[in-house]
């Protein structure tokens, strides 16, 4: 059972089936009477509240709505629509009996005296009004056959007041049954317009003792994750629970793994996913489930799912591709990648925008700049914002700042406007690459010319970039004359930028005012300035350092690097042993380690914090997650590939140093990802030109 389309005002399509009647028979379904009423951010059952003139005073404020909305009514309508006799089940009181059965439980054609908008597509909410005046006229201004094709064109319609318009005949139903409620409730949460007004509608339909149907949860729901109301969302679903639309209704289901992905619960949605039948999942359902590990930033998960939605057979649609893509963008995961590039190239005639900018996002991330520069270049015609925002970024993260800056003139010279996000690729590319006067002078038109404020990540780039650069006074000074007061990013930028120039000095001011900002401190920034002092051989200092860091509570993340074999993350960290093929890979580690002594090496152990002899402190840098990484992808890919390496380290000079060497020994290209920045090893060099 599928969510219909926007329905041609012509045709009306019968109610869904429910287990119960169409009104709920209070004394049977509830144990006792009431409504279901919102207060503050829950549904609370009220018993024996009547709602005994619910009825006229909706009809009277739909009418009255009309009569201002459409200048040319007959305003005798509207006073006879108030003064005409009600049948008898519209008396002012609860209703505690279901009525007949609908009768619209066929397509109905619209008599052919009235008039309607179904001749054609309508063009402006100017016809729905004419045919809503014309049905007045002949008396069919509380037919439903004749309301709900006006009800449907306004509530799905995107002019202005159309919304307004739909609410005001809704109004106007005599006992507007669950596909009323479910075309306004569809027009709320159409592109986000008013969410909260959908469970407004919900509660009134609960409040008018009208049963919801398989298409109300989708929309409710919908409405909950656009909200992010985690709680009233929790009970919806105790509610499709009870009526029986959580047990066989896809759609109702896959709204559910929807909703709880959008609210950050990716447990939730997999629980919800793995409670439908396996022959009751779609590919919206795998497609759903992929986006709420995305919004989580549980790529592993993301990318795990997606390999067994194709094993079973489901062709992934475009939603579950961009999660896939994202997932590899931050994994690093380049053959998964370009199997997804491929797939979609198969399956899609043309790719749209938003595609192409997902692949060049993940083509620039995974390592390859040169493909993510191959599809940027095919989209003539098509590039916008994002897709300049990606290739900038993408050059940055490789070091190129010379070419992001071309990227971000021809941006310019083709009439796009640059935003925030540009502008911070933009900066960051010039502090990776030293070019300080670009940066200064982009950071100037940004202010000046484009008239875009800068925030902290601005501010924290233009830190970055002096600081690297040696003037640490004038970052000291910017970071103390922005707006929005010195932010952790800024103190951070000039925290790194001293372990650069080693001044422990100005180190030690930025972790005080790091500190002083509260839960800005981590247990990096304690790390930094402690192996700085250990380097100078200040022994003391930098237990103390790592000392207060636990006081505090602060815990460094575990430093890992991975590696991807045929499609495969493999994941080690410093001194892993764990791993199946360890034998090998040490075996491995050791030749690597003779032939670079050969050649001349000797472990720069100068970042090692440790008051240990050299001995001691070789044997502490030679089983680094980074060469047990380099050493399984150089065992386990053939020859002439690249290897690729990402890792959340920040690269170190003996790491460094190591991968040159290894790139000229082995020839093979080995492509790093560091918490920060890409490293390509070719022929004994680096991309970064040994500026990080």
């Amino acid at each position: 059972m599928k969510i219909p389309p926007p329905l041609p005002s012509h045709e009306i399509l019968p109610p869904r089936a429910v287990p119960s009647p169409h009104r709920v028979n209070n004394e049977e379904s509830r144990e006792g009477r009431g409504i279901f009423t919102l207060r503050g951010n829950q549904f609370v059952w009220t018993p024996e509240l009547h709602v005994s003139h619910s009825f006229a005073v909706r009809r009277w404020y739909g009418l009255t709505l009309i009569a201002r909305a459409v200048p040319h009514a007959d305003g005798s309508a509207m006073v006879g629509g108030l003064v005409l006799p009600q049948p008898q089940h519209h008396a002012a009181t609860p209703r505690t009996a279901a009525p007949a059965p609908a009768t619209t439980t066929q397509p109905l054609e619209p008599a052919p005296c009235c008039a309607t908008v179904s001749a054609r597509p309508v063009r402006g909410l100017d016809e729905v009004r004419k045919a809503h005046v014309a049905n007045i006229k002949l008396g069919l201004d509380r037919s439903p056959p004749h309301l709900r094709p006006l009800l449907a064109a306004c509530a799905l319609g995107e002019w202005p007041g159309s919304m307004e318009y739909a609410a005001a005949i809704f109004a106007t139903l005599d006992e507007p049954e669950a596909f009323d409620y479910n075309t306004l409730m569809r027009g709320h949460v159409v592109g986000g317009r008013d969410p909260a007004a959908a469970l407004r509608l919900y509660v009134d339909m609960l409040h008018n003792d009208v049963v919801p149907d398989g298409y109300t949860f989708p929309f409710v729901l919908k409405a909950c994750a656009q909200l992010l109301a985690f709680r009233q969302g929790r009970q919806l679903q105790g509610h499709a629970m009870k009526l029986g639309f959580l047990e066989h209704d896809e759609h109702a289901q896959n709204s559910l793994i929807s909703f709880y992905g959008k609210c950050g619960e990716p447990e939730l949605a997999r629980r919800a996913f793995e409670q439908m039948e396996a022959g009751e999942r779609t590919a919206a359902s795998w497609s759903a489930l992929l986006a709420a590990y995305t919004k989580a930033g549980r790529w592993a998960d993301c990318l795990e799912s997606f390999g067994a939605m194709v094993r079973d057979g489901w062709r992934p649609d475009e939603s579950s591709m961009v999660s896939a893509l994202s997932a590899c963008a931050h994994l690093g995961a380049y053959d998964v990648g370009r199997s997804v590039h491929g797939a979609l190239l198969r399956n899609t005639v043309t790719l749209n925008t938003f595609m192409e900018t997902s692949l060049v996002d993940m083509y620039a991330k995974c390592g390859c700049i040169e493909k993510a520069t191959a599809v940027f270049d095919g989209m003539d015609g098509k590039k916008n914002e994002w897709t300049y925002s990606a290739m900038v970024s993408g050059l940055a993260l490789h070091g190129d700042g010379r070419k992001a800056l071309k990227v971000f003139d021809a941006m310019i010279s083709e009439g796009h406007k640059p935003d925030e996000a540009v502008y911070v690729g933009v900066l960051n590319a010039c502090s990776r690459s030293g070019l300080l006067e670009e940066g200064l002078r982009c950071f100037d038109r940004m202010r000046l010319e484009r008239k875009v404020a800068p925030n902290a990540q601005h501010y924290g780039c233009m830190v970055d970039l002096m600081a690297r650069a040696g003037r640490m006074d004038e970052a000291r000074e910017l970071i103390g004359s922005m707006p929005t007061g010195p932010t952790d990013t800024a103190w951070r930028s000039l925290l790194n930028a001293c372990r650069i120039h080693g001044d422990i000095e100005l180190a030690d001011r930025a972790l005080q005012e790091l500190a002083r900002l509260g839960g800005a401190v981590n247990a990096g920034d304690y790390i930094i300035l402690a192996d700085m002092h250990a380097k100078a051989k200040n022994w003391e200092e930098a237990v103390a350092l790592r000392t207060e860091a636990v006081h505090r509570g602060l815990a460094q993340a575990p430093g890992f690097s991975a590696v991807e074999v045929h499609g495969k993350m493999h994941r080690f960290t410093s001194q892993d042993r764990s791993h199946p093929r360890t034998a090998d890979i040490y075996e491995m580690l050791h030749q690597m380690e003779w032939q670079l002594r050969f050649e001349g090496y000797k472990p720069d152990t100068s970042e090692v914090a440790l008051e240990a002899d050299d001995e001691e402190k070789r044997r502490a840098v030679a089983a680094h997650s980074q060469k047990l990484a380099m050493a399984f992808g150089l065992l386990s890919t053939p020859e002439g590939t690249p290897v690729r390496v990402v890792t959340n380290l920040r690269m170190s000079k003996e790491c460094h140093a190591y991968s040159a060497l290894i790139s000229e020994i082995f020839g093979r290209e080995v492509v790093v990802r560091d918490r920060n920045r890409f490293h390509r090893f070719r022929r004994g060099g680096c991309s970064c030109g040994n500026y990080w």
